[in-house]
């Protein structure tokens, strides 16, 4: 039964109440939440596959999984480059999720085939650590790209709550419908779920085509290919301070978020002795972490932007994590822990991550889909992968856990200021923008 108007009024209202949102933008607020919530779901459902194949492939051989995927990473930037240079948005974008589907259905073939298959697990793998920021980088570059920036510091917090109920919604699937459907048959589930984003892309451009004159300018471009070279993200990236600086927070927040995963994994390892406690305090700490972080995003992060603006607001949780590392550093015990954990991963996903994506609203449609796309995949596994050789390194010349908790503290500092640098100079960007 089609739903009423007077329910579609009162629904509108409750939203505008809750989100600061406008009447205009209540229906592309619905399809960007449904856009990010079936791009999680359709991740989360493959996540724990990914893990099973990681283990399959051989413990000892996860490191060269994740150099597989850097180097993956590499070849896929100058791909996207062709294809955002060649064809216009509305074809690219979609063209995006009908390429992971038919993956998908691929891989569902070869499931059926050659389920322990060490090389197919491996592929998989990889795969998947692909797509996961691929995807999700696509999407934050299409949402910088048809909202504007006012737009984008009031609903961002309300649109990454869709990511995080699809987060929550995979792993829930999974768990329920992994047995009785057996994992393979997870795999259509997911690439329908993906076919539903293109259904969202297609409906957010319609909405954006019907936008008042003033914004029409941009989107009369989205009908447009971008131009330029396969390697123009590579090209501007390196050109541009300001991209280089929000590469630079990238490389610092993987840098510290490698740390504390490898302090998290010492110090359950140290407190526990059975592997089912273990999962269970990594579970408690998963469902503390999307708890909050969704309680965040949808009654404070738009609001947060407002109060105390874009700088602080970036600044925020490198500043807690400050405080957290030294509390780590003057006791390394499970409790500090799991509190500065759920800190850092919460605030990642409610605050952190919105306002870094309103960091690319002022800045043009290159650099939003080509340049963001760099900083989003290679700059963050090229990150993961040097941060994590440095803490081996740290490690093997002697530094204990609290030893290597004061390293932190002053990385936690540099972040706090270049983060607050960069929202101070979006915030002059956005300025000069409107009077130009």
């Amino acid at each position: 039964m089609p739903e009423s108007p007077q329910h579609s009024i009162t629904l509108a209202r409750w939203l505008e109440r809750l989100v600061n949102v406008e009447p205009h933008e209540v229906r592309a607020l619905f399809w960007s939440f449904s856009y990010f919530f079936v791009l999680l779901c359709s991740y989360y459902i493959l996540r724990p596959m990914r893990d099973e194949m990681g283990v399959a492939g051989g413990v000892e051989n996860l490191q060269w999984l994740f150099t597989g995927t850097f180097l993956v990473m590499l070849a896929i930037v100058p791909l996207f480059g062709w294809l955002t240079s060649r064809y216009q948005r509305r074809r690219f974008m979609p063209a995006i999720y009908y390429f992971f589907s038919f993956n998908l259905l691929l891989f569902y073939l070869l499931f059926k085939i050659h389920l322990d298959d060490v090389f197919v697990a491996r592929v998989f793998f990889i795969w998947t650590s692909v797509f996961n920021l691929f995807v999700v980088s696509v999407f934050w570059s299409f949402m910088v790209d048809i909202y504007s920036n006012a737009q984008a510091r009031r609903l961002f917090g309300f649109i990454a709550a869709g990511g995080t109920a699809g987060a929550l919604a995979g792993p829930a699937l999974t768990a329920s419908l992994a047995v009785p459907l057996g994992p393979a048959n997870l795999l259509l589930i997911s690439a329908g779920l993906l076919l539903w984003a293109v259904v969202c892309i297609q409906r957010l451009s319609h909405w954006q085509c019907q936008q008042p004159a003033a914004e029409l300018d941009t989107a009369a471009r989205s009908s447009e290919s971008m131009g330029g070279g396969i390697y123009a993200g590579i090209r501007l990236l390196f050109s541009s301070p300001y991209l280089l600086g929000i590469a630079g927070l990238m490389l610092l927040f993987t840098t510290l978020s490698t740390f504390l995963y490898f302090q998290q994994a010492q110090i359950v390892r140290d407190s526990f002795a059975s592997g089912a406690e273990r999962t269970a305090v990594f579970a408690a700490i998963d469902l503390a972490v999307n708890s909050l972080t969704i309680l965040l995003q949808v009654f404070i992060t738009g609001r947060l932007v407002k109060w105390i603006g874009l700088a602080w607001t970036l600044a925020m949780v490198p500043l807690l994590l400050c405080v957290g590392f030294v509390s780590l550093a003057l006791a390394p015990v499970l409790a500090v822990l799991v509190v500065v954990q759920v800190i850092r991963r919460a605030g990642n996903y409610a605050i952190t991550r919105p306002a870094r994506e309103m960091l690319y609203v002022v800045l043009d449609r290159e650099q939003k889909y080509k340049a963001k796309n760099v900083n989003d995949t290679v700059i963050y596994r090229g990150g993961d992968a040097v941060s994590a050789w440095l803490y081996a390194g740290l490690r093997s010349l002697g530094l204990g856990l609290s030893g290597l908790a004061w390293v932190a503290v002053p990385l936690a500092m540099l972040w706090a200021w270049a983060a607050y640098r960069l929202g101070r100079q979006q915030t002059i960007i956005a300025s000069q923008h409107k009077l130009s």
